[in-house]
């Protein structure tokens, strides 16, 4: 197992106190939201199932993390956060928060340097 590998599972059931999903994401308005009604974006220089959103960048565009009792299961899986912390993907694309979206439901990350998009199924 690699280094990477195991300090992955490490962080992933080590229980984490950051924000994370109480539960799976959700669909509204055509996009994914999480439990706290929060919209859920993608990035397009992402790699399929790595961030590439690491510093300012993930200050802006935090990533929504895996909960200590989170499963992984069909279409959603974790990838590693810039932090090496577990965040959410789905079918491969790491899932992120807009810290400019001010009230559950807002969508003013969607199209912002034409690179950011809101998560669809």
């Amino acid at each position: 197992m690699r280094t990477g590998t195991s300090l992955f599972l490490l962080l992933l059931s080590a229980g984490l106190s950051s924000p994370a999903f109480a539960e799976a994401p959700k669909t509204q308005n055509g996009h994914f939201i999480d439990s706290d009604g929060a919209t859920l974006y993608i990035f397009d220089k992402d790699t399929r199932g790595k961030s590439a959103c690491n510093a300012a960048c993930a200050k802006n565009w935090p990533p929504a993390l895996v909960g200590q009792d989170d499963v992984a299961s069909g279409d959603w899986t974790f990838v590693e956060s810039h932090d090496g912390k577990p965040q959410w993907a789905y079918k491969g694309r790491p899932l992120y928060r807009y810290a400019k979206d001010a009230n559950p439901g807002d969508t003013t990350g969607d199209g912002v340097g034409g690179v950011w998009h809101l998560a669809k199924p």
